[in-house]
């Protein structure tokens, strides 16, 4: 098991155990259209929606910091390796 995976999860080096690529560009999108989507709703005086799509805008966040520190960690680990979108 390596550092860049959580603690007992199933993956292997081969065989990950999250695609951390797609994560992070699924985590792109949802951060990109959350703000979008918070600043429409502030314009338009839907307070309480331009909140929720603001607490979820920093979940994306969050989720893009942990993604980039395992990624960090596995080009640690793996020097040189490249990985596809689904790796």
């Amino acid at each position: 098991m390596t550092r860049s995976q959580p603690r007992r999860a199933r993956g292997t080096v081969g065989h990950a155990y999250s695609a951390l690529n797609l994560r992070l560009a699924l985590a792109s999108f949802g951060l990109v259209t959350m703000v979008v989507f918070a600043v429409l709703a502030a314009r338009t005086d839907l307070t309480w929606l331009a909140v929720v799509c603001g607490v979820l805008a920093v979940v994306a966040v969050v989720d893009l910091v942990v993604i980039q520190r395992r990624r960090a960690a596995r080009r640690r680990e793996e020097p040189g390796v490249r990985h596809s979108l689904f790796e």
